[in-house]
């Protein structure tokens, strides 16, 4: 699999490359069977949503800000960030935003030897 974050010291990617791991939580990464292009394309769109939110918040338009925030997860659904997973195995389980150490990565987190995580 494809190294999805550059940084891989600061956010590790699991083994088979379904989640990149920030305070201790699991995020699914980007689908790696887009093509670059798709992705860059999606993921600039998705920042551009992003930037949206922000302003609409700014704003107090809260029915844009709910638009713009409908956007972001439709975007990150495309980009394979959420809904459906992508991988093909027949494992439909998805670990996002569960902590590392609860799940079958325990053991590959803690060979990383991370800093412990506390609930904040």
């Amino acid at each position: 699999m494809p190294e999805i974050f550059p940084d891989s010291q600061k956010y590790p990617t699991t083994p088979d490359g379904r989640y990149f791991v920030v305070k201790g939580r699991l995020w699914r990464t980007t689908n790696p069977h887009l093509t670059a292009t798709e992705r860059e394309k999606l993921t600039h769109q998705l920042m551009m949503a992003r930037r949206d939110v922000a302003t609409q918040k700014k704003k107090q338009d809260a029915r844009a800000e709910k638009w713009a925030h409908a956007e972001v997860n439709r975007l990150k659904i495309a980009l394979g960030e959420r809904g459906p997973v992508w991988w093909t195995d027949g494992d439909l389980t998805d670990y996002t935003r569960h902590k590392a150490k609860t799940t079958p990565y325990a053991e590959w987190y803690a060979s990383l030897g991370m800093p412990i995580e506390t609930d904040e």
